[in-house]
Parts: C-alpha cells; sequence; structure tokens
C-alpha cells in the first residue's frame, strides 16, 4: 500500500495587523476566548493528514507566540521578513532543510476558523494539480467609481480566494526562489507564473479574514454549544456486552438492533444534539438492515465528523452508565481511552461515571441499562 504524502502547514503570522488598531499584533488578539493564532494552529496540528505545522513570526514575538499556542502541540517557529512574501519564502526554506515534504499547506493567521474539511479538499485538489485554494463566489454586485458608481463589473467566474492555499512543496518553493517582481496578491498568482495550474475548492464563510476593528466585535467571547443524550436497553442472556466500545464480562448483554451500546448512542445522540443535526435515528435508522449488529463506534466518528465539518471542537464530553450490575469502576480508564480514541480527542476531555438507582425501577432489577452523555463544543 502507497504511503500518503508527507504534508506540512506554514501559518503566517509575522505582521502587525495595524488596520485592526490597537497595540498588540491582531493575531495574538483574543478571538472567541482565544488568541486568534491559536484557532488555525490547532485546526491543523489536529487534522490527521498533516504531519508538521511551521508559524512564521515577527522578530521578538517569540514568547507572545509561545503563549498563544500554549496547550497545543508544540510549535515550530520560524523568523518572518519584512513583507507577507519574505515570511512564507523564509517559512518555506526552513521546511526545506528539516528534509524531504511532499506537499505544503500555506495559510495566514487573520483566518482563524479553519473547517478540516476545506483541509480535505484542498488536499484532494492536489492529486490533480501542483496548486488548489478555497474560494467562494462573489455575490454582491459590483461597480467601478470613486464617490459616484460607474460602470458595473460582471460578477459572473469571479472568485473570493481565501487561505490555506495548498501546493505541491517543490513547485511552490522554487516559483519563491525565482520570484523577481512586486509583491504578489498570494502564493497561488506566484505559481501560475511558472506555468503551474491552480485548483478552486469550495471555501467557507468561516475563512473570512480579520482585517479592521470591527471584525473583532462580537467575537471576543467563544461560542459554545451542548448537547444531551440519553438511551435504555434492555439486558439479555447470551449476548455480549459493550459499553464505551469495551466488552464487559457478565452474564447478560444489550439488545439492541446494533451492537447496542447503550452509551455511546447516548453521547452520540449528545453529539448531534449540540451541532442540531437530529438524532441517532435519523442518521442510522433502526429500520435498515444494514446497521443490524453495527458496531456503535461508527456512529460515534460519524457525529464527530459532522462536527468537524461544521467548524466546532471538543470541548469535553461526560457520560454517566446507570446500572446495578456489571460495576463499572473497573473499567473507566478502558472506556475513556476507547473513546477518546474514537472521537480522536486527547482522554483528559472524556469523563466516564457510573451510578446506580438504589435497586429502584429496570435498571435497580438488573432488567436494562441506562446511560446519559453530555457533550460541549467551541467553534473553531
Amino acid at each position: 500500500m502507497a504511503s500518503r504524502p508527507h504534508t506540512v502547514a506554514l501559518i503566517v503570522a509575522a505582521g502587525s495587523g495595524s488596520r485592526a488598531g490597537g497595540k498588540q499584533p491582531k493575531q495574538f488578539r483574543l478571538v472567541r476566548g482565544k488568541p486568534m493564532l491559536w484557532h488555525s494552529y490547532a485546526a491543523l496540528t489536529k487534522h490527521n493528514a498533516v504531519d508538521r505545522v511551521y508559524v512564521a513570526i515577527g522578530a521578538g514575538q517569540e514568547a507572545e507566540a509561545a503563549a498563544a499556542l500554549a496547550g497545543l502541540e508544540s510549535p515550530i517557529f520560524v523568523q518572518g521578513g519584512a513583507t507577507r512574501c519574505e515570511s512564507v519564502y523564509l517559512g518555506l526554506k526552513a521546511i526545506a532543510a528539516k528534509g524531504p515534504v511532499d506537499q505544503v499547506l500555506i495559510h495566514d493567521a487573520a483566518r482563524p476558523f479553519l473547517p478540516a474539511q476545506v483541509i480535505d479538499d484542498l488536499l484532494n485538489a492536489l492529486t490533480l494539480a501542483p496548486g488548489a485554494v478555497p474560494a467562494l463566489p462573489v455575490v454582491d454586485s459590483l461597480s467601478r467609481g470613486g464617490e459616484v458608481l460607474s460602470e458595473t463589473v460582471e460578477r459572473n467566474h469571479l472568485w473570493r480566494i481565501q487561505t490555506p492555499q495548498a501546493f505541491s512543496f517543490q513547485a511552490i518553493y522554487s516559483a519563491h526562489q525565482s520570484w523577481t517582481g512586486e509583491e504578489p496578491t498570494d502564493d497561488a498568482r506566484m505559481l501560475m507564473a511558472q506555468g503551474g495550474e491552480v485548483r478552486i475548492v469550495t471555501g467557507a464563510e468561516a475563512l473570512n479574514k480579520f482585517t479592521f476593528t470591527s471584525d473583532f466585535a462580537g467575537n471576543d467571547m467563544p461560542s459554545v454549544r451542548s448537547g444531551n443524550g440519553f438511551d435504555v436497553h434492555r439486558l439479555v442472556p447470551d449476548t455480549e456486552l459493550w459499553l464505551c466500545g469495551v466488552q464487559i464480562p457478565h452474564d447478560k448483554g444489550l439488545a439492541g438492533h446494533s451492537d447496542a451500546d447503550v452509551a455511546m448512542h447516548a453521547l452520540t445522540d449528545a453529539i448531534l444534539g449540540a451541532i442540531a443535526k437530529g438524532d441517532i435515528g435519523d442518521h442510522f435508522p433502526p429500520s435498515d438492515p444494514q446497521w443490524r449488529g453495527a458496531s456503535s463506534d461508527r456512529f460515534l466518528n460519524y457525529a464527530m465528523r459532522l462536527a468537524r465539518e461544521d467548524g466546532f471542537d471538543l470541548a469535553n464530553a461526560d457520560v454517566t452508565i446507570i446500572c446495578e450490575q456489571p460495576k463499572i469502576g473497573p473499567f473507566r480508564g478502558q472506556m475513556r481511552a476507547r473513546l477518546a480514541e474514537i472521537m480522536a480527542v486527547d482522554v483528559d476531555r472524556i469523563s466516564v461515571k457510573a451510578t446506580t438507582t438504589e435497586m429502584l425501577g429496570f435498571t435497580g432489577r438488573g432488567e436494562g441499562i441506562a446511560a446519559q452523555a453530555t457533550a460541549t463544543f467551541e467553534k473553531i
């Protein structure tokens, strides 16, 4: 089996951000409760196709940049230049010095909210061309003029170009090495000047650039979503018992159309509720025979993928299992680790608890197991 391309990302964060106002460079200003740079860096480091992330910063910004990325994967800083083009070139030069690279994503820190789907689409486009950019069609009316409108500009086939821009590493590095013109509008123009084809993929409104003071209005607090889930399954003999993706030794198991993992079903519903995508039955109806006996990790992984595509990052998930038997305590560590693995998050974001109903009700009589879950997300 062929190995996947080695991919790195370069975030350009060396500017002063003077148009945004204030004394602090805009890449370090708070946006939804985090420094602006934090958001795109987190999105890139967490993407499973990105191997390393470099950050081009200005002179004397090391301490401020390190503080902005505290708690995330250790950054690789590169000294930027006086212009964006120079900062990108210095970043590419530093990347090349570290060894062979196949692909690079070049991203502006001023576009903090980077959906995983855009990254996926860009990297897929590189199988067809040496460059790819995300873009959105221009929908507003366009006209020339100063203080008075003059002729209308046809907007068909006009695009708003965004970042990250994806390239074959050698192609874009060569384009930067040989560039002798004025400051280019973006890296794609440099590749095109060398005869390289650049594909367009669908961008995202979330990728809008922060330029002026007004762009920060309403973005100083995090956007938080929470959802709740609840599920119940009967205990029956001669059936395996699965909870949180872990097989539990017991004389009975849970009955259901899938593997009846009641805890993962509750958590899946909590995630779908947080992102307003219905419930587990909408996406995996029990009437559909393809889900008979299916492992519930498929449901949970799917819900997390939907959340990431909508630009949400899991803050934490809390699962409570309600039963008299079996005892959950000895398996909690395994359960947390398995959920973290399926959801592709750190285990410290996952909580698993258990309680009883003091022998009251169907769970108290050992007729079934119930579970409830809460999932909280931040918009990234």
